[in-house]
């Protein structure tokens, strides 16, 4: 019993020593590391010291020339003494107090101290810094605004020379610009002074002022001359043809009051001054972008204007070809209203007949009155011709739906003169539409008419010559003249069609060659096919000389159809 308790007491003594051993390695291990941190610390300390204020301030001696460079020497000088005598010192005090705690093995104040201890080291070590470049801003000043300076020495010559190699461009205010460059030479001989007598202070504003003036000057030779053109040339005399344009068409009865022309005009006129009034005192802020959209709107006019022209002849042509169509069918109804009552007794009219009869006629009624109107609108110039042809296209529609349903009530009603008259206010149109269709083709003076065309137009003309040769026929035989009539009606639409068709594409490849014509000069392979497209143009074959020119200008210029189509106006 004795042996067991003794063994157990020697266990607990064992264990005892061991935690004792354990906790003294802890401690020591911590009180280690703490030593380790503490040292850092200290390093970092005498690193302080060792900064090189005092090499970089005593530069500064030799620079105190001016009142301000004394103060700023006397402040940095109390800075470094402050730093030397009292901040490195504090933290002397700190490192004994920190090791005196950790000696006394009290670690959770030695970990406070340690921590203020860093933040004072960081923010002496920071003061140091900013106070050492502070003193390095004038030191080094000489070297670092001398490489600045000579750079801008360099680009002022050159600007120099660009303003005295273009000085005609700049009109009335070369003065004004030669003036400006000897103020910043003026100012190179300020910083020339400044160095030599090494007053630093300064010298980093003048060399930030010479910047901004070149910055400024450069702006001004690479804006002015344009603005001087543009202002005092070429808008001036843009305007003034506008304003001749303008009342040229006015006067022969374009409604182009929605335009604005004279408003706007004014208005240009004000920012053209307001820009040359500020070019005085060389500010072109926006003078530039404001001149080029003054100009963008002035070119989109005459684009106007070429748009009324081209919607004008479009209104006058469909304007003849409704109001010829109004008056023949409104005699046609008088005619037929007229003797109705006879026709009744001499045909087997239906009463569905009369009736639909009776509702055309009123329709027709409401569209000569919807057509007087349009016409008292076109009289007094109230709106653009665009919205003009939009209104007659839109009554040319319903003239064309009536007339349809007029030709059907006719020809139910199977009359034979009305059959007859019908076929000779068929052949009246139909010969309108055919000499329509020459005029029209020669008005463009085509170089070459296709003969696919003059083949068409024989057969057209031979089919009219049936219908009259049938027409003097007696008796009449009707389902023969409808033929004809439909023949020759069909065979005049489609050279119609065909006309249309030929000068709508010989308008357009001969704008697309004309559109190309500025790429030539750049590209060979274009010109080459530019060249093949006018041949083709000149022999008659327009569409392909249309299709190879897209199909050319589409390489340097994609989407060139829709472009042209809408630059042109032209109807895809």
């Amino acid at each position: 019993m004795d042996g067991i308790a003794f063994t157990i007491i020697m266990l607990v003594v064992v264990a005892i020593i061991l935690i004792v051993v354990v906790l003294n390695l802890i401690q020591s291990s911590k009180n280690k590391k703490m030593k380790n941190i503490i040292n850092n610390l200290e390093v970092q300390k005498n690193a302080l010291d060792s900064t090189p204020i005092i090499p970089e301030l005593a530069k500064v001696e030799s620079y105190l020339k001016s009142e301000k460079m004394e103060v700023m020497y006397n402040d940095w000088k109390e800075r470094l003494e402050n730093i030397k005598n009292i901040q490195i010192p504090r933290i002397t005090d700190m490192i004994i107090e920190t090791e005196y705690s950790l000696s006394q093995m009290n670690y959770k104040t030695t970990m406070y101290k340690i921590a203020k201890l860093e933040m004072e080291i960081y923010k002496v070590r920071t003061n140091s810094e900013f106070l050492l470049n502070e003193i390095k801003d004038i030191t080094n000043s000489e070297e670092k605004n001398r490489a600045v300076i000579t750079k801008l020495k360099a680009r002022y010559r050159e600007l120099f020379q660009k303003f005295s190699n273009e000085k005609e461009s700049y009109g009335d205010y070369e003065q004004i610009v030669f003036k400006q460059f000897e103020i910043i030479a003026k100012s190179f001989e300020k910083f020339e002074i400044i160095m030599e007598n090494n007053d630093y202070t300064e010298v980093g504003e003048l060399v930030g002022t010479i910047n901004d003036m070149l910055k400024h000057i450069e702006v001004v030779t690479n804006e002015l001359p344009s603005v001087v053109l543009l202002a005092t040339s070429i808008l001036p005399k843009k305007i003034v043809e506008i304003g001749e344009t303008y009342k040229r068409l006015s006067e022969k009865g374009y409604p182009l009051d929605y335009l604005n022309v004279d408003y706007n005009i004014e208005e240009a006129y004000k920012k053209i001054d307001d820009i040359l009034e500020r070019a005085k005192k060389l500010d072109l802020e926006d003078s530039l972008l404001e001149l080029k959209v003054l100009h963008e709107y002035f070119e989109n006019l005459f684009n106007d204007f070429e748009k009324e022209k081209v919607t004008k002849s479009v209104y006058d042509e469909a304007n003849n070809k409704l109001q010829n169509k109004l008056t023949k069918i409104n005699d046609l109804l008088t005619d037929i209203f007229s003797s109705i009552d006879s026709v009744k007794n001499l045909y087997d009219l239906s009463e569905e007949n009369v009736e639909e009869l009776n509702k055309i006629k009123v329709e027709f009624d409401e569209l000569n009155n919807d057509y007087h109107v349009l016409m008292s609108h076109t009289s007094n110039n109230t709106f653009a011709y665009s919205k003009l042809t939009k209104e007659i296209e839109a009554l040319i529609l319903r003239l064309a739906n009536l007339e349809t349903r007029l030709d059907s009530v006719l020809e139910q009603i199977g009359s034979m003169r009305e059959d007859e008259v019908r076929a000779r206010q068929q052949l009246e149109e139909i010969r309108l539409i055919l000499k329509e269709s020459k005029n029209h083709i020669r008005q463009y003076n085509l170089p070459v008419i296709p003969k696919s065309y003059m083949v068409e137009l024989s057969e057209a003309q031979a089919a009219i010559r049936e219908i009259v040769k049938e027409l003097s026929k007696k008796p009449i035989t009707i389902d023969v003249l409808n033929t004809r009539v439909d023949t020759a009606r069909d065979l005049v639409l489609k050279i119609f069609s065909r006309t249309k068709e030929i000068v709508k594409s010989a308008k357009f490849a001969e704008m697309a060659i004309v559109y190309g014509n500025r790429y030539r000069s750049n590209a060979e392979e274009l010109d080459k096919r530019l060249t093949v497209s006018e041949n083709l143009f000149f022999k008659g074959e327009y569409s392909k000389s249309l299709e190879l020119t897209i199909n050319t200008l589409n390489n340097v210029e994609p989407d060139i159809y829709n472009k042209l189509s809408k630059l042109y106006e032209i109807e895809r």
